[in-house]
């Protein structure tokens, strides 16, 4: 948990997703959640690995988002893997579908995080990498590693 404004605090990321996609549109999206969810996302108990978007009858769901049991919730506990919706304007949904229809891109969710006091999950239009891709991006992380390294070193002399 990462706070970078002092109104947002990034709960989970989904660094994955900048490897195996372009990111070429995001969203910020609320998520429809029960009250234990929302304590349980307050203490960091989210991952959104595993998870992936689909637009069914013309709403937006997260589906595989993983969020655990929060401890004293008892019989108020949903399902850590249910579907939950994500709530967005009509527009933007009718963007996602048309980005969607086109040949080779999805919609990923990338970070979860709170606003102020709400929960908000940015969503991507992505488009999949080709194996070469992933290969240039690593070759040019190791470049900027090395460079920096570098720069370390010959600042400490």
């Amino acid at each position: 948990m990462t706070k970078t404004n002092s109104d947002i605090k990034i709960i989970a990321q989904n660094k994955k997703a900048y490897h195996d996609y372009f990111i070429e549109d995001t969203y910020e999206a609320g998520i429809s959640l029960a009250g234990t969810e929302v304590k349980s996302v307050r203490m960091g108990k989210v991952s959104i690995k595993e998870s992936y978007i689909r637009i069914k009858d013309g709403e937006v769901f997260i589906l595989n988002m993983h969020i655990n049991p929060y401890e004293k919730g008892n019989i108020f506990n949903k399902d850590p893997l249910r579907t939950r919706k994500l709530l967005l304007h009509k527009r933007e949904i009718s963007k996602l579908m048309g980005a969607v229809a086109q040949k080779g891109y999805t919609i990923v969710p990338l970070k979860v995080y709170l606003k102020g006091s709400l929960v908000k999950v940015l969503i991507g239009v992505a488009k999949g990498k080709k194996l070469y891709d992933k290969r240039e991006d690593i070759a040019k992380k190791d470049q900027r590693r090395q460079a920096e390294k570098e720069f370390k070193v010959k600042n400490l002399y």
